[in-house]
């Protein structure tokens, strides 16, 4: 049994003085939180600003310390034993826990800057003859020197800082402190390294926690008397459970309240890599959010259960493309009127109104980027639980997908760049990782290149779809729908994507391999194989069910119906001028909601009739990304899901339709299986 670790964010309203009994309204604490986070956070920035050299950075990366002893995990400890030692300023009077935490967190920075360094020299060192341009030999020596973990995406962002480093010098930088500079302290105070001197934490419920921190109360502490005890009540949120552990936190002032970051561990069941029988695969779909199916590997053979699962945002879609367009023009707007500020001086009248415009429009920048992610927050963590779900009511114990690695819009327009760096599919695969390890489901990601270009039911990576509009539009180019010239297989481009990654992954799982720092698995290796479909067992009807015990026909055969049929059917009665009679009643039609055309405009005063007249120059609103059907769906409540269902009934026994589990025979029609399964009797 092993624990996994989650964040919770939490907000403390209020607190009070644990010597005195005093309450301390939420703006006061506010401002002693920030006192503390700026003590902190000035230690850490000099203790940063004054290692940021190449020197400092071999001896940190070296791991040895000054006494020849390999250096611990916690920063704050490794610093002290490299004598990296920076105390507060002169005057002020900071406890040895507060610069624990101040080490702490500029170790966390050094650190990172450790695997900066390696990737730009890596990057330097195997520099293309073509800028912008690498040859598969000038790849895969690259690939020999990265780190773990490397997407194409940071080699991507690192070769444009180097080349605008190189045109800038017109050299190339010797080390990362020429490249960048010391990187920017957050305003926050790492508790994580603090002990029962400064903080303690208890829980009081199944919902709430006691924190019980040393603030200050001055800006500038002179004394052990500018300190005091403060008791925090801590709502936790339903995310927490009961049963998980409560760690350190981490107290930062956000929107002038005081946040507090809490991490929590739970215990989880161990997933293992391998050994899978039954697995779900999930795409990331142009059509959907995510598209996926289940299914099971019976004789070295993929057999899923013929039923798409489905989860659709096109209204949150929507909604999210209207608010990152309006983010855009508010950014527009912003740039112009600092251009404007900047010709003029302060002495202008005009200064004072254009700074409150400018600062006005700001605020509403940052409230548009707070929507788009919360929003951004809401879908990916709906999306992941709905995902989660499946897999359990499936029995599956493995969830694949697609590498965000090789997801990148190469040689498209900048239309389909910004559509792809828009997703939140970062966001969804953490927040699977993390649901997924609460029910002991391993999660793994498969190589994305080719899924939804080949056929998963030939099987062999060589038979090319045809992507088309619609089913009944096969001779046209599309991207919605794939048709395969070789088997005939004619279904939806991200059913048959998903498809084949649950194919290659249930196929190649011998291949799976686990990170050593981060936990993630991944296949690296394609294994190719066809993907077979047995539908799932379709349950009778009322009307079934009630002539199964009355023992009726539901449907006679042709010689009964003409038997108990004497006369002819009637006419439907047509319209006559006496429709209003009583002996001669006529079919009324329902009148339509709106005009089918739009009504002439009026040729004399007085109202225009119902309906809505064409009016010139007026043009349909533009609409960014794709997006399909959300002229009703504008909100997030309107997301369409497949619904869960349990997968007992293949994962039992087999359920009809055109595809033998024994021979595993796939066909397209209830003849063609007959004829290539020569069993006298099977369960289809």
């Amino acid at each position: 049994m092993s624990r996994v670790t989650a964040t919770a964010s939490c907000t403390a309203h209020a607190a009070m003085v644990e010597a005195t009994g005093e309450v301390v309204s939420q703006v006061l604490l506010v401002r002693r939180v920030a006192w503390l986070a700026a003590l902190a956070g000035d230690v850490s920035a000099r203790l940063v600003a004054v290692r940021w050299t190449a020197a400092d950075l071999d001896v940190l990366a070296g791991g040895v310390g000054l006494d020849g002893r390999v250096l611990p995990s916690k920063g704050w400890m490794a610093l002290r034993r490299l004598g990296w030692n920076v105390g507060p300023r002169s005057g002020v009077h900071v406890c040895d826990r507060v610069l624990r935490c101040a080490q702490e967190q500029a170790a966390r920075l050094l650190r990172l800057a450790l695997h900066r360094r390696r990737l730009v020299a890596a990057i330097v060192a195997t520099w293309p003859h073509k800028p912008g341009v690498r040859t598969g030999a000038e790849w895969e020596a690259l690939r020999a020197l990265l780190p773990d973990g490397v997407t194409a995406a940071e080699v991507r962002n690192r070769s444009r800082q180097i080349a605008a480093y190189r045109d800038q010098h017109d050299a190339f930088p010797a080390h990362l402190t020429e490249l960048e500079e010391p990187p920017n302290v957050a305003a926050q105070i790492v508790l994580a390294a603090a002990d029962r001197q400064l903080l303690t934490l208890q829980r009081t419920g199944d919902d709430g926690a006691r924190l019980r921190v040393r603030l200050p109360l001055v800006e500038w502490p002179a004394s052990a008397r500018d300190w005091a005890w403060h008791v925090l009540p801590v709502a936790l949120p339903p995310t927490v459970p009961p049963q998980a552990r409560l760690c350190a936190p981490t107290l930062r002032v956000a929107k002038g309240r005081v946040r507090v970051d809490l991490p929590f561990q739970i215990p989880v069941g161990f997933a293992p890599a391998t050994g899978h029988v039954i697995g779900c695969g999930f795409d990331w779909g142009l059509n959907t959010l995510l598209t996926g199916v289940a299914g099971r590997l019976a004789d070295g053979r993929v057999v899923c259960d013929g039923r798409p699962l489905v989860y659709d945002a096109s209204g949150v879609s929507a909604k999210l493309h209207r608010l990152r367009a309006e983010r855009e023009h508010l950014t527009a707007k912003i740039k112009h009127q600092q251009r404007l500020l900047a010709r003029i001086t302060v002495a202008d009248p005009r200064h004072a109104t254009l700074s409150s415009a400018c600062q006005a429009l700001g605020v509403e920048h940052e409230r548009l980027c707070a929507r788009i992610r919360n929003l951004n927050k809401a879908l990916a963590w709906s999306a992941a639980r709905w995902a989660v779900d499946q897999a359990v009511a499936a029995g599956a114990t493995v969830l694949y997908l697609e590498d965000l690695a090789t997801l990148e819009a190469r040689g498209r327009r900048g239309r389909a760049n910004s559509w792809l760096s828009g997703q939140v599919r970062g966001r969804i695969i953490e927040a699977i990782r993390h649901l997924a390890a609460k029910h002991a489901i391993a999660v793994v990601t498969v190589p994305a290149r080719g899924t939804s270009r080949y056929c998963p039911r030939c099987g062999t990576g060589t038979s090319v779809l045809r992507h088309c509009p619609a089913p009944n539009r096969l001779a046209e180019r599309g991207w919605r729908w794939a048709y395969c010239p070789a088997c005939g297989l004619s279904c939806d481009r991200d059913w048959a994507a998903a498809e084949r990654i649950l194919a290659r992954g249930l196929l190649g799982q011998h291949a799976t391999r686990t990170h050593r720092s981060t936990g993630a698995r991944t296949i690296a290796t394609i294994v190719e194989g066809n993907v077979a479909r047995a539908r799932r067992t379709r349950k009778p009807t009322r009307a079934a069910r009630r002539a199964r015990r009355t023992r009726t026909d539901l449907h006679p055969r042709p010689a009964a119906r003409d038997r108990a049929k004497n006369r002819p059917t009637p006419k439907r009665p047509t319209r006559t001028p006496a429709a209003n009679s009583r002996n001669n009643p006529m079919t009324s039609s329902r009148v339509p909601d709106r005009r089918t055309v739009p009504a002439p405009p009026p040729a004399s005063g007085g109202q225009r009739p119902a309906g809505h007249a064409p009016k010139p120059g007026r043009h349909q609103p533009h609409r960014t990304g794709h997006v399909r059907n959300s002229h009703h769906r504008t909100g997030f409540h309107h997301a369409k899901a497949t619904p869960v269902l349990t997968f007992i009934e293949h994962g039992s026994g087999p359920g009809p339709g055109h595809a033998c589990l024994s021979c595993l025979i796939p066909s397209r029609n209830y003849r063609e299986f007959k004829t290539l399964c020569g069993a006298a009797r099977h369960d289809t």
